[in-house]
């Protein structure tokens, strides 16, 4: 990691630092797009092609139900996953909104109620690694908010299977369809529908730059489709003084950098923390890692800025607007309301990302690529749209319609005042 002095840097200089590694979406479009035009013209047949070429698998059907599989698991996985379930099906059952009334003036009711988005699509990376943490971060809330129909699309191992922990939280989140698929693919059969796959109305969930290239393009296409997020590579910044432990800082930047080569850390770090002890930890913790090489490269990436105060190092977080946000630092909550631009955000020397990734109730799936500044993470209401109702009486309509009427004049739509005018007449009658 190269190590920056903010003091020494020009405006210029600190921009070129917030930038992320650039993606090349033109050409992973042109990559994509071909995927997407197959699997809306051909269907399974399409998805059957394209899981035999990348992934080396022969499927016979494309979907299976969770359900109808049996699955043995460890006692000990069973207990960590189901630790994991009602932790964040406690966190996200709290985020259910209670309705709103309100009568903005006397006879004139308005209301706005919530209702789950009826299909979903919940995307659940696989590839080098099984990832039941983020099946449980996407199906829950799809639980819990009452989608109808959920799709959980997920690489099949190289016997057609999927990996029974990715089945066991399927079928405890009610999960209605597993796709064997993964990839551009996967978005696609998801987005259009096919003669197995049931259509989603929004598809949610992580993935390399051609699952991201493939949720960008089809929501702006005829598939009518939204999407969680854009989303870049994985990432994470630390800030830390002199109290954060070297050690513990160290494993969090690697917890980060070993998810892809892509991924890019940073530690923002006031002039009195352990900058000699942190590089030795690196060395130490790396060099242990069965994901060394992918960690290291990730290390090329990322980089150290020290800042003269704590102050600016939140200035500098909340310009980069980071995924992850890990505050190691004496009384870290109170600096809380100086964060305006993060994912997620861990607090004090005991809080480690990793527990957010699995466990503690917080949802993982989360804004990467400098999004946080506009984008929230994934939760309940991710899950819902908002409807507004309205209800007026004679009261409300006498006192309202007048204002109406006018308005209505001025915007030369006159069938709008007509639809006022005609039950105040009415009224009056």
């Amino acid at each position: 990691m190269k190590t920056y002095k903010n003091a020494e840097l020009s405006p210029e200089e600190i921009t070129k630092l917030l930038k992320r590694p650039k993606i090349d979406f033109t050409s992973i479009f042109q990559t994509v797009q071909p995927i997407l035009d197959a699997v809306e013209k051909y269907g399974d047949e399409a998805i059957k092609k394209y899981t035999r070429e990348f992934d080396g698998v022969n499927l016979d059907s494309v979907i299976i139900n969770p359900n109808e599989v049996e699955v043995t698991l460890e006692e000990e996985v069973k207990e960590a996953i189901d630790v994991a379930f009602k932790n964040i099906s406690r966190f996200h059952q709290a985020q259910f909104p209670k309705p709103l009334e309100v009568e903005t003036m006397p006879g004139v009711r308005c209301m706005k109620v919530a209702r789950p988005i009826e299909r979903v699509g919940l995307y659940v990376p696989g590839g080098t690694a099984i990832l039941p943490s983020t099946a449980m971060m996407l199906a829950i809330p799809a639980m819990i908010a009452g989608c109808t129909t959920k799709v959980m699309a997920t690489p099949p191992r190289k016997d057609g299977t999927v990996a029974p922990e990715i089945i066991y939280i399927a079928q405890k989140a009610e999960v209605d369809q597993v796709l064997l698929a993964g990839g551009a693919q996967a978005v696609a059969a998801m987005a259009f529908g096919t003669e197995s796959v049931s259509k989603v109305d929004k598809i949610f969930g992580p993935g390399n730059q051609y699952v991201t290239a493939a949720k960008m393009i089809l929501q702006n296409s005829e598939a009518q489709i939204a999407i969680d997020m854009p989303a870049g590579p994985s990432e994470v910044l630390v800030i830390a003084d002199a109290l954060a432990n070297p050690a513990f800082v160290a494993a969090d930047l690697l917890s980060q950098a070993e998810h892809g080569k892509d991924s890019q850390v940073v530690l923002v770090a006031t002039p009195d923390f352990d900058m000699e002890g942190l590089n030795a930890e690196l060395e130490s913790q790396l060099d242990k890692l069965p994901r060394k090489e992918i960690a290291a490269g990730a290390l090329e990436n990322s980089y150290s800025l020290i800042v003269e105060s704590l102050e600016e190092a939140f200035h500098f977080s909340n310009q980069y607007a980071p995924e992850h946000l890990i505050v190691n630092v004496k009384h870290a909550e109170s600096f809380t309301e100086m964060i305006i631009n993060a994912g997620s955000v861990f607090l004090g020397p005991l809080t480690p990302e990793s527990v957010g990734d699995y466990a503690s109730g917080t949802n993982h799936t989360l804004p990467t690529y400098g999004y946080a500044r506009m984008y929230s993470g994934v939760n309940l209401a991710a899950f819902q749209k908002s409807v507004t109702m309205q209800s007026l009486n004679e009261e409300g309509l006498k006192n309202i319609g007048p204002a109406v009427e006018k308005l209505a004049e001025l915007e030369e739509l006159q069938a709008h005042k007509n639809a006022v005018s005609l039950r105040l007449k009415n009224i009056e009658n």
